[in-house]
């Protein structure tokens, strides 16, 4: 007698009960939608934090604070030709007063650069190790220079996000878990059911492996549907997401985004979900045969 791991319909026959009847392919739906989410987040938050980590490392800002305009403005000219002067500085440019007054407008209102401002400088270090040397040769020209490094003020941000990445990743690995001690759940629940029919399995010459393919079989497509229910809506979530966060119009909420990589990732989930529910399922099945024998 030969189980073939392409069901029969007589092997159909054998557990009769349709693949939507029972609760494990909604659970596991339930599952991989939950792991589709924590992973896309995960993959998301990774992404930013790569481009958070190139935009901060060798990005700085000079500030000169003189309430002196004619001052302030020479100073700002004299730190901008020592920072182009010195090595290891990729790109210097200062910021008009035009762009100043257009970020302060939404705080100060109309008219709010009448009070003193400093002048602001943006510097991209070649080499992040030379923040030190920059900010001796800027305050040496510059006396009321203050040169601030964006890593400085982002660390805590990109520490919170290297956190809630490995969040992410714990949370797949308990949603595998989880999903695993379903499908044993619901393999054990099988085998008190077809008791008889394994009895008379048995007795017609049937194998251990071969009733256990049977089982694997039927569980196996049971995990492949509810996965592929569970990644269809994990990836309207996702969609509807990404449309959301495209309308905040923001540089910084814009970075937390899918590649192209990582949707492939995603698309392995519920494929990853049916090897490990038929791989739980058949270890389940093979040892509570023993035991029955």
């Amino acid at each position: 007698m030969t189980i073939p791991f392409a069901p029969t319909p007589a092997d159909r026959r054998l557990l009769p009960e349709g693949r939507a009847a029972g609760p494990m392919p909604w659970v596991i739906a339930i599952m991989v939608f939950l792991t589709v989410l924590a992973a896309a987040a995960g993959l998301a938050l990774s992404s930013a934090a790569g481009g958070l980590g190139d935009q901060i490392a060798g990005r700085v800002t000079i500030q000169i604070v003189e309430a002196d305009r004619v001052a302030r403005d020479a100073q700002a000219e004299a730190a901008v030709r020592a920072a182009k002067a010195m090595p290891g500085v990729a790109q210097v440019a200062k910021v008009s007063d035009e762009e100043i007054r257009r970020l302060l407008d939404p705080w100060l209102g109309s008219g709010g650069l009448e009070l003193p401002a400093p002048a602001l400088i943006d510097v991209d270090l070649a080499d992040p190790n030379s923040l030190s040397r920059l900010k001796a040769v800027v305050i040496a020209a510059a006396p009321s220079a203050r040169v601030d490094a964006h890593a400085r003020w982002l660390a805590p941000l990109r520490d919170l996000i290297g956190t809630l990445r490995w969040l992410a990743a714990g949370l797949v690995v308990l949603m595998g878990v989880a999903t695993a001690a379903c499908v044993v759940l619901a393999a054990r629940a099988a085998l008190n059911t077809h008791r008889e029919t394994i009895d008379v399995l048995h007795l017609l010459g049937a194998t251990d492996m071969q009733i256990a393919r049977l089982f694997q079989r039927r569980i196996a497509l049971d995990a492949l549907f509810g996965g592929g229910l569970g990644f269809a809506m994990g990836a309207l979530v996702l969609a509807l997401l990404s449309s959301r966060i495209g309308a905040v119009g923001s540089e910084l909420v814009g970075s937390v985004r899918l590649a192209a990589g990582s949707w492939l990732a995603l698309i392995a989930v519920p494929l990853a979900g049916a090897l490990v529910a038929t791989a739980a399922a058949r270890l389940t099945i093979e040892r509570a045969l023993r035991q029955i024998l």
